[in-house]
């Protein structure tokens, strides 16, 4: 059978869907290529919608992945506005909401993830926000500038990176910002206690308050408004709004009603594919957010929630589907920006799998590379105003060769002197 004859489906309308479906055409597929997205924008990034865009600095047009008319140009069939429903794994058919059947012989979900909700009273109350869509970035930044006008306050519940993003966005607009976080740092969970002081340090300096130790309990209103948020130690902040930004939920239902295997919640949760994104069905792929793919350079399996895991996952993806020999393993990489603190981040290293921290530079000066070590062995680094070294980075995660510590924090020899 000849590429012409075969269909392409890809469920998702994000970033990893829009590259897998720009890859299918780059490596000459001429089948129908469907790509369906429960949103009715045009595939976008996300990263500006807790950064760019929403602080103002960008446009609404820059968060777009393509340009609208390149999809026709490319003959990509786009559905947008309609979700996806079942999957018939007998028939290879996903029905969409209006009843429509759609054929596939390769079926790639990029269903991404969903913000976790807040589950305690108020949460219904106007002014409790979630960040994940354009259209709640949009909403947000409304809120932020009227905040920033009236002195209104701001709560975050949770000190992750979106929480972080949006404190940094809000105080630029002149809210007043208090973020709670059950941890006794910010991203305790991703980077340790070691360097979660210096983002403390950060956002106080630029007048955000943390309370740390407690979560949520409630929040109060009047007239349907917020007007505070109680935590579990006693405490009232008061609050104009609420955003709930604890993390998110890879969006797995379809994949878990059409008996495909997932991973443990407590695992991370997500699709399981193997190191070529193929799910436990050979003619279903996964990618980006939802995939949780076993990494072969890492011996893990790891769900990454960042624009880089969708930038390359959905390429992998397709290419896998096209036949291609693929092994994904990409080491994992994100980046920030909070006021004039730029970062780049690449590995994984959660508490409790390194034993070393290292740091090459000026940590006062906050222009420093951060190394985490597990018997002499580079996990993960991370530079902070520090350019152009994620390459050598990334190098000596992957090596996994033992390295000197006391050449790893001197800035005089290069990393690349370490790559042996």
């Amino acid at each position: 059978m000849v590429d012409a004859d075969l269909t392409f489906v890809i469920v998702g309308g994000g970033l990893a869907g829009a590259k897998a479906a720009e890859t299918l055409r780059g490596e000459g597929f001429t089948g129908r290529v469907i790509l369906i997205g429960d949103e009715r924008e045009h595939p976008y990034e996300r990263p500006p919608l807790s950064k760019g865009f929403l602080t103002g600095k960008e446009e609404r047009d820059s968060v777009f992945v393509h340009e609208p008319a390149w999809y026709a140009q490319a003959d990509i069939e786009l559905h947008l506005g309609q979700p996806v429903v079942h999957i018939d794994r007998a028939t290879k058919t996903v029905g969409l909401g209006d009843g429509t059947a759609v054929r596939y012989d390769k079926l790639l979900l990029a269903t991404g993830a969903e913000p976790r909700r807040l589950d305690i009273p108020g949460t219904g109350l106007a002014g409790v926000h979630h960040l994940r869509r354009l259209a709640h970035s949009e909403r947000l930044r409304g809120v932020l500038a009227s905040l920033g006008r009236d002195n209104g306050h701001l709560v975050i519940a949770g000190a992750g990176w979106i929480g972080l993003e949006v404190a940094a966005a809000a105080r630029g607009y002149g809210a007043e910002v208090t973020v709670v976080e059950q941890e006794p740092t910010p991203l305790h969970q991703v980077i340790g206690p070691e360097l979660g002081q210096l983002f403390t340090d950060v956002h106080r300096e630029h007048g955000v308050r943390f309370h740390f130790g407690a979560r949520l309990t409630e929040i109060t209103g009047q007239d349907g408004m917020v007007l505070a948020a109680r935590t579990d130690d006693g405490e009232e902040h008061p609050a104009h709004a609420v955003l709930a930004a604890i993390g998110a939920a890879p969006r797995t239902a379809l994949a878990e009603a059409a008996g495909l295997t997932l991973v443990d919640r407590s695992d991370g949760g997500g699709i399981a594919v193997d190191a070529s994104l193929r799910t436990s069905d050979p003619d279903i792929h996964a990618a980006g957010d939802v995939a949780a793919a076993h990494h072969p350079r890492l011996g893990a399996r790891l769900r990454v929630e960042h624009w880089a895991n969708a930038l390359n996952g959905g390429p992998a993806a397709a290419r896998a589907m096209l036949g291609q020999d693929v092994s994904y393993d990409r080491v994992p990489y994100f980046f920030s920006d909070q006021y004039d603190l730029g970062l780049e981040y690449s590995g994984w290293a959660p508490p409790g799998t390194y034993d070393q921290v290292i740091a090459r530079g000026d940590v006062g000066r906050r222009e420093f590379v951060a190394f985490w070590l597990k018997d002499r062995r580079v996990l993960a680094g991370m530079n902070v105003n520090v350019w152009d070294v994620t390459k050598p980075i990334q190098e000596l995660i992957r090596t996994g060769a033992g390295v000197d510590p006391n050449a790893l924090a001197d800035p005089s020899v290069p990393l690349e002197s370490l790559l042996g």
